[in-house]
């Protein structure tokens, strides 16, 4: 399974991507393991991910789109641009557990 992901700063700034590995990929970014655009701005928090098929070319179409249909794809699923690998990683309590 491949993914087309979108990470941003807080601020905004935001990188395109494409991995099979959702999970490392983000705490790559996390970490700032990559040097380049996403280091330097901070995207850092995965605001729309899609798994696709043809992964590579959704990720050069998501390139090729304007900053504002960029927006508006994370906006209609992240509308508050939430860091949806928030809580990724950590101990998971079921109910009957608490």
């Amino acid at each position: 399974m491949y993914y087309a992901y979108i990470v941003a700063s807080r601020s905004h700034n935001f990188y395109v991507g494409v991995t099979s590995d959702l999970m490392k990929r983000v705490w790559q970014h996390k970490e700032g393991i990559f040097e380049g655009y996403s280091k330097r701005y901070k995207c850092n928090r995965l605001v729309w991910f899609g798994a696709v098929l043809d992964a590579i070319a959704r990720e050069k179409q998501l390139k090729g789109w304007s900053r504002v249909k960029k927006i508006g794809l994370i906006e209609r699923q992240n509308p508050v641009w939430l860091d949806l690998s928030e809580g990724w990683g950590e101990e998971m309590v079921l109910p009957q557990q608490r």
